[in-house]
């Protein structure tokens, strides 16, 4: 999967058009779209907006192709049930998957207090899947422990979780774990600075997908063949992904906006007036990024 971006116009409107063009870049591809993501800057965004990003989804999939979408209920008032139900019930609504972002409420809660969340929110569904944000990503985040993470495998409905901590040994903890527990249980590497974790058993939805889907698809199709020009890509890409995953990490869609910008796939290079910039001389290191993935 890749995490679409939310593009802006220079006046700082939502940039629709653009926003659907990669959508539908994104299902040509081969990869599943995930809005109303961080990267879709989902934290800054007010609840009508998400609510647009959804039909916007489904407007430029058609009315049959599956999508991911977020459940942001940080800053909200109410019980979270029925908080997540609402958000999760409007994705459904739109034939999505929701996808259950964290709140600080949890920091404070003892294990079995989350997992008998999740429980209830997710037991009216099909298919739901969980998200581990670090807080390096956002502050309402937090990479669960190991007793929380094998909980959540034995909800049936949760079909998997996003791992976002940008470490490995978690990661490759939580496939020991999907292996022991629950082998169809999917775990999604949200790692852009070790995208290889492909390779060690991961999925992927990633932020760094929405640079550039098509150059993702690409690389999965060499893995899956076998062809050595996996290596190269790989690198390439990974190379982007350090670059553009720094510190401080959220400004990392910043970076996207100027390399969409810089493939004239965005109307401008403008990130959402909220999130942290980049400075001005990225444009410079983002041509560099693209020369290399050959653009």
């Amino acid at each position: 999967m890749a995490a679409c971006l939310l593009p802006f116009e220079a006046d700082g409107s939502i940039a629709q058009k653009a926003f659907q063009a990669a959508v539908r870049r994104t299902e040509a591809a081969g990869l599943k779209c995930a809005v109303n993501m961080d990267t879709g800057y989902a934290n800054y965004l007010t609840e009508k907006e998400r609510g647009d990003v959804l039909a916007w989804t489904r407007e430029a999939l058609g009315p049959d192709r599956p999508f991911v979408a977020g459940v942001f209920v940080e800053g909200l008032e109410g019980g979270l049930v029925d908080l997540y139900r609402r958000g999760a019930d409007e994705i459904a609504g739109f034939g999505g998957t929701p996808i259950l972002f964290q709140t600080t409420r949890f920091h404070d809660w003892a294990p079995h207090e989350i997992v008998d969340l999740y429980r209830e929110v997710c037991e009216p569904y099909d298919s739901v899947l969980g998200f581990e944000l670090g807080k390096m990503f956002a502050p309402n985040g937090m990479i669960y422990s190991e007793e929380v993470v094998r909980g959540l495998m034995g909800i049936p409905s949760l079909k998997g979780i996003k791992h976002s901590s940008l470490s490995r040994g978690e990661e490759l903890k939580r496939l020991a774990l999907r292996d022991e527990v629950r082998p169809d249980f999917r775990i999604y590497t949200g790692n852009d600075l070790g995208i290889d974790m492909i390779e060690y058993g991961s999925d992927y939805l990633l932020g760094l997908a929405a640079f550039c889907p098509e150059k993702f698809a690409e690389r999965d199709r060499l893995w899956a063949e076998g062809d050595e020009g996996y290596y190269e890509l790989n690198d390439a890409l990974q190379y982007l992904g350090n670059v553009a995953f720094r510190d401080s990490v959220p400004a990392y869609k910043h970076s996207c906006a100027v390399f969409q910008h810089l493939l004239g796939r965005v109307p401008s290079s403008e990130p959402h007036p909220l999130c942290p910039r980049r400075p001005d001389w990225e444009l410079e290191i983002m041509k560099d990024c693209a020369a290399r993935l050959g653009y």
